[in-house]
């Protein structure tokens, strides 16, 4: 017996030691999950957290935009003085300093340096905890490719004239002299049609020759598409996003980074939108664009588009006026640039590119270029990137709006909480009694406050990313 007990001596100590071993193993894969999941839902909280700071940051950039048209009445004495019709003050170019006052402390801080205000008075403003970052791009100093949807012979052949200016530099040439995604040579008319047969309603593929006002040929636009590995039909609607554009034939890559998106992180720097109402804002469009657009209607032997060191003169003249002038609008309307690129007129442009040697444009058209050009913007594209801190991490939600102002009343105009918009009588409304029998008008009332145009315009695209 003694010598039995013997041998078993340690057994309890082995069982506490499994027992230990196994509520270890337990107690840490229940540590494990429970952090799991109160990590993923803090990262939630943070997420939806940072969509609405986002989503404050789309409505305050709308509010700025749609309160334009006041500011520009305060400064309307200044334009008059000079003799000049009030341009568009291109307000949303200063959102992140104008917006400061709603964000953090340093965006507070920016915004009581620009307007020398104390804002420890002020009530609802800043954040806590987040901050968001607005950046407005104007969708209306872009080259519009959607506008082929329209179907005139009249409107492709424009759009057909800018892309080609857009594409012609020699430059580029090696871009179209080697194989495509699709192992597939494209010269220039052949992409320039593809992107206006994507859009347009008819089945003849366009041949992109600004010289006839119906450029198109009898051939099926979808026989390119059908001969791939993957075939797939052609949209033969309007364009819904920019993203739809790398289905084109011919734009891979290459192309789109060097026509289409030069630098994804700053949209600004686009030539190229399928979103605004068809023209072109001198004011606020890009050297690239104005080249493609003067391009689009001078003579073919201008050596602005001929010669690449006369456009570097161009693109150079401009970039430099639109950096010394900060954003200040040089032109009252769309007619006043194509004066200034024929040598008329003192604008500041006009002598600059005097100055470097540049040659006045000649136009084939100028009341053809002129319909093309405009100096007020109506649609703009919002992107608000909320962004909450946390421990070794920062959550962030980017929303992108496209939002059109076509329409739009003035925020004094806008509608009433007891009437129609303004303009309209509003309706008398008393208060009901116990016999009163319930108002047939209210239904209609409503949807007519529904259907009322926002002084916010209206938001034709919306994406979170």
């Amino acid at each position: 017996m003694k010598k039995k007990r013997r041998n078993e001596r340690g057994v309890a100590l082995v069982l506490v030691l499994g027992s230990i071993a196994i509520m270890t193993v337990m107690l840490t894969e229940f540590q494990d999950e429970a952090t799991s999941e109160l990590s993923a839902a803090l990262a939630d909280r943070d997420a939806l957290k940072a969509e609405y700071l986002a989503k404050s940051g789309v409505n305050l950039g709308r509010l700025l935009i749609a309160s334009e048209p006041i500011i520009r009445q305060g400064l309307s004495f200044f334009a008059l003085a000079l003799g000049s019709k009030p341009a568009q003050v291109p307000v949303w170019e200063f959102s992140d300093r104008i917006l400061g006052a709603f964000n953090d402390k340093d965006g507070t801080a920016d915004f009581a340096n620009l307007t020398g205000t104390d804002l420890s008075k002020g009530k609802n403003l800043g954040i806590e905890g987040g901050r968001f970052d607005v950046d407005i791009v104007d969708e209306d100093s872009k080259l519009n490719v959607n506008i082929a949807s329209r179907g005139d012979p009249f409107t492709q052949t424009r759009v057909a004239q800018q892309l080609l200016a857009l594409m012609m530099g020699e430059q580029y040439n090696p871009l179209f002299e080697q194989r495509d995604r699709d192992d597939a040579f494209t010269d220039r008319a052949t992409v320039c049609g593809a992107i206006i047969d994507w859009a347009d309603a008819d089945e003849d593929m366009n041949a992109c020759d600004p010289r006839t006002a119906a450029p198109t040929s009898r051939a099926t636009e979808d026989i390119s598409y059908q001969l791939l590995k993957k075939p797939y039909f052609r949209k033969n609607a309007a364009y819904d996003s920019l993203d739809e554009l790398h289905l084109v034939r011919g734009v891979g890559d290459a192309f789109w980074s060097t026509f289409v998106d030069p630098d994804p992180s700053n949209p600004k720097k686009r030539v190229v939108t399928v979103w605004g109402q068809g023209l072109v804002n001198v004011n606020t469009a890009n050297a690239m664009t104005l080249w493609a657009i003067i391009c689009a209607n001078a003579v073919p032997t201008t050596k602005a588009c001929s010669d690449p060191l006369e456009a570097q003169k161009f693109l150079m003249g401009v970039t430099l006026v639109r950096a010394f002038l900060g954003g200040v609008p040089v032109f009252g309307q769309g007619s006043d640039f194509t004066k200034a690129m024929q040598g008329q007129g003192s604008g500041i442009i006009g002598m600059v590119l005097k100055a470097l040697g540049l040659e006045p444009i000649q136009f084939t058209s100028v009341l053809e270029a002129n319909k093309a050009l405009t100096a007020e913007s109506k649609v703009f594209s919002i992107y608000s990137t909320g962004e909450i801190p946390g421990y070794q991490r920062k959550t962030r939600v980017r929303l992108h709006t496209v939002v059109d102002f076509r329409g739009a009343p003035a925020p004094a105009a806008a509608p009433s909480a007891t009437g129609t918009a303004a303009g309209g009588a509003p309706p008398v409304r008393t208060a009901p009694t116990a016999t009163a029998a319930p108002s047939s008008t209210a239904p209609t009332d409503a949807l007519s406050g529904a259907l009322a145009p926002n002084p916010g315009g209206t938001i034709v695209y919306y994406r979170t990313e």
